[in-house]
């Protein structure tokens, strides 16, 4: 279900504040795509401007930084994710969950949602 980023209907003191119009399109969110884990798949939306997100459906590799060095592993599971714990039995990837790679665990440090891609640090290696 799509979220209103309308501004807020109350002044810091408590007292109301008058509307100032409609609603417009550009104060409508978008619905929340997850990513999962699985064969890659990554659609374009357009955004405000005419320029373009590039969302992330579904994920297999990561791009891990350890050691000043970076690699590119094959993602297994999600282990944790502070956002919500429900995350990790579906197995949805967002910024700051844990993933299991076959180079180790790795915290996530890029938002699929937005960039398409993960990059994540090593927090422990195989």
């Amino acid at each position: 279900m799509t979220q209103w980023q309308l501004p807020p209907k109350k002044k810091t003191t408590g007292g109301y504040i008058k509307k100032h119009g409609k609603k417009t399109r550009q104060q409508r969110g978008r619905d929340f795509l997850p990513a999962h884990i699985g064969e890659e798949r990554i659609v374009q939306r357009r955004v405000r401007g005419g320029n373009t997100k590039r969302v992330a459906l579904k994920v297999s590799k990561a791009n891990i930084m350890a050691d000043g060095k970076h690699t590119v592993a094959k993602i297994l599971s999600v282990k944790e994710n502070p956002a919500d714990s429900q995350f990790v039995r579906r197995n949805i990837i967002t910024k700051g969950a844990i993933i299991e790679t076959d180079a180790g665990l790795a915290r996530v440090t890029s938002r699929p949602g937005q960039d398409g891609i993960v990059n994540a640090v090593a927090v422990k290696k195989k």
